[in-house]
């Protein structure tokens, strides 16, 4: 998918490192700089890939996702906002199945800096009865930087739905995650502190967990790639960590059977504490990635 992404005609060269492509009449941001190469689709703000040069791709896209206007894209980091709710329509809020608007644009010698605007419309007041408006800043070079602005006067839960590509679902482990989580696939609240301390997470089978006490950065180190990639949280209250296993990633269309085994969801969101502008006051949340060999021995 992602050779195809970058193998795309050129439909607008918005600047030596930044051009609109369009897949099947889907429109894309595509960066190709010298530190790194990324995609950024219009609908949804949606952060596709990321690839810092000399390395493998540091976010998962599944190669049977639709790139079709209204239909969500399994993989990269979907903004998910107003609501990070899976049984609520449209699933995980409309963020990320609207069209945004690039606002500018900025590159050097280090990256580029691209900015997207959303605003409340007629279709959004259908589903929900607020005014807004959605600033999403992306600096793309050797690391990362994703920052969601709100503003407007509401409530609202938020999430940074990363998808982080790994060698093997069984070769890599999570830590910094906190002791106190909740587990929806157990439907059971974890409040074992002493346990879970000092407990790395290992994905075993089906994992969908909001852990409601963690640090400000998780380290996902893979032992395969002999790699770790490092998330560092702001303005977060929680960290999500999902994987849907093997059962039931068989059963999605845009996963496929095998979809699970090189991807992991580590999530920076504001679940149990919402995002809450007001009084002219912005809300945020942002999560700044990078990614770093595993020294020999650790």
């Amino acid at each position: 998918m992602l050779d195809k992404i970058f193998s795309l005609p050129v439909v607008e060269q918005i600047s030596p490192y930044i051009s609109q492509r369009d897949i099947d009449g889907f429109p894309l941001i595509v960066v190709s700089h010298p530190k790194a190469r990324g995609a950024i689709s219009i609908q949804g703000a949606h952060l596709l890939t990321w690839q810092p040069s000399g390395e493998k791709p540091i976010l998962w896209l599944s190669d049977k996702t639709a790139f079709q206007a209204g239909t969500a894209i399994r993989g990269g980091i979907p903004i998910c906002w107003p609501w990070f709710d899976p049984s609520a329509a449209p699933s995980h809020g409309f963020a990320r199945i609207l069209p945004w608007e690039l606002k500018a644009h900025y590159e050097n010698e280090n990256g580029v800096i691209l900015t997207f605007t959303l605003q409340d419309n007629a279709y959004t007041h259908k589903l929900w009865p607020h005014e807004f408006t959605l600033i999403a800043r992306f600096k793309l070079g050797e690391t990362c930087e994703i920052e969601l602005e709100c503003h407007g006067e509401y409530q609202a839960t938020s999430a940074l739905h990363s998808y982080f590509n790994v060698s093997d679902i069984s070769q890599i482990r999570v830590s910094g995650l906190g002791a106190h989580f909740i587990d929806t696939v157990a439907d059971r609240e974890i409040t074992d502190r002493k346990q879970y301390a000092h407990e790395d997470l290992i994905f075993k089978g089906r994992t969908d967990r909001i852990y409601t006490e963690p640090d400000d950065f998780s380290l996902l180190r893979d032992t395969q790639w002999k790699r770790t990639i490092e998330i560092h949280h702001y303005h977060h209250s929680d960290v999500v960590c999902w994987n849907p296993g093997a059962t039931l990633s068989s059963s999605m269309k845009d996963m496929g059977q095998e979809g699970y085994k090189n991807m992991a969801c580590i999530e920076t969101a504001r679940i149990n504490s919402p995002l809450q502008p007001q009084n002219g006051n912005p809300d945020r949340l942002s999560v700044i990635i990078r990614s770093r060999k595993i020294p020999a021995g650790d």
